[in-house]
Parts: structure tokens; sequence; C-alpha cells
């Protein structure tokens, strides 16, 4: 029975072509050129950070976001970066009764914007900078399952839904240590992701909308009974 649902960030609640067109312009590279160069990236299952790396050898994104920071072109996201769906499925699952958090892989100082942008809508925000462990470290999900179950009397990891856009980083990692996972079809990893052989087999969920899961949470905690 799904009692709480932990949402990814990147390209799961937040669509992030804004801030990589950001690092293309840094790079001083075409939008699209290093668009087409992470997407063949991410299809060959390779790290996008490489990305960078293509263009400037050597590159050290903490670095330049230390750089980028005091240029005043520091990275941050907006209402306008949200995807359409997020806001409305957040209502109808809390109006469900359903511990909400956002955990994923971003810095701290981006965890702070997240807590702006999502304090009123749900009950945990953190980032794999304020843990000083990223996914898809199990330990990840281990400390993210010990902070759901700070709010609950008992809570076992398989009430705990978390939804994400990638196989390797959110799917795998998260039903190893005992979590039920959507996979989100969206973004350039959950587009590409979908087809991989572990989408057939580990997610409870495929979703190409949030608003789905209030429909799909409520049918599965039926089918316990």
């Amino acid at each position: 029975m799904i009692r709480a649902v932990v949402f990814g960030i990147g390209e799961c609640l937040i669509d992030q072509t804004r801030e990589f067109g950001g690092w293309a312009d840094w790079l001083g590279v075409p939008r699209h050129t290093f668009a087409a160069q992470f997407g063949a990236i991410v299809a060959q299952g390779r790290d996008h950070h490489e990305t960078f790396e293509v263009f400037r050898p050597g590159f050290d994104i903490e670095q330049e976001r230390i750089k980028r920071e005091a240029c005043g072109e520091a990275e941050w996201y907006g209402e306008n970066d949200l995807y359409p769906d997020v806001r409305l499925a957040f209502k109808e699952l809390r109006q469900a009764g359903l511990f909400l958090g956002v955990a994923g892989n971003h810095t701290a100082r981006m965890g702070r914007v997240l807590r702006t942008m999502f304090s009123s809508h749900v009950h945990l925000t953190a980032t794999s900078g304020e843990w000083g462990v990223a996914k898809p470290d199990p330990r990840f999900f281990q400390q993210l399952t010990a902070r759901v179950a700070e709010r609950f009397d008992a809570i076992s990891p398989e009430e705990i839904l978390y939804v994400g856009d990638r196989i390797d980083h959110d799917v795998r990692p998260a039903s190893a240590v005992g979590l039920t996972t959507a996979l989100v079809v969206r973004g350039p990893w959950g587009v590409i992701h979908q087809h991989h052989p572990d989408a057939a087999l580990l997610p409870t969920m495929r979703l190409t909308s949030l608003r789905q899961l209030i429909g799909n949470i409520q049918d599965l905690n039926s089918s316990e009974f």
C-alpha cells in the first residue's frame, strides 16, 4: 500500500531545457549543437557530464558553478520551469492524504531554491548536496527511506513510491533497496530509457503524466485489500 510519494527533480518535476541551454551559452556552444551531443551521450548510456568535456576538456562543473555565481549567472529554477502537471498532481496526491517528498541530485544551494518553490506543497525537500550522497548510490535511497520514516510511526520501503525519469539513477537503485518505483517518460532519459529492458521489469508504474499517479495509486492500494 503506497503511503508516501517522493519525486526526483530534473525531468521529473523540472523541465531542464533552459538550464542546459544556459550551460551551452556559458561554454559558447550553439544550443542545438550542445543538445545534439547531450542526447547522443545519454543514448549511449554514458554520464551526461561528458557532454561538457566534449566542448571543454578538463571541465570541472563545480568550479564552473562557482564562476557562474560570481558573474551573477547562478543556476536557478522558477515556476515556468515546472512541467505543467506538477502542481495539480501535488494537489491531488495531498488531498488523498499521501506524504509527498522531493529528493534528487542537486546542489545544497538548489535545495534552498526548491524548498522555496515547494514548501507549501510537500513535506520533505532534499538534495544530494545536502545529504552528501548522490544517486545512484543506494545510500541515497536508504537516507530517503529514513527521512520519510521519521514522519510515520512505522512505514516499510515498499510503501514509498519513488518517481523518476531514469532507469539507472532512479528505478534500479530505488528498487534495489525495496522502494516501489514509477518511471515517467519525458525528457532525454525518460524517452530513451522507456525502451531499456529493465523498464519492462522493474517499475510498478509507467507514466506519461504525473496526474496518472492518483488513479494508479488508488488502484494499487485497493488491490492490497
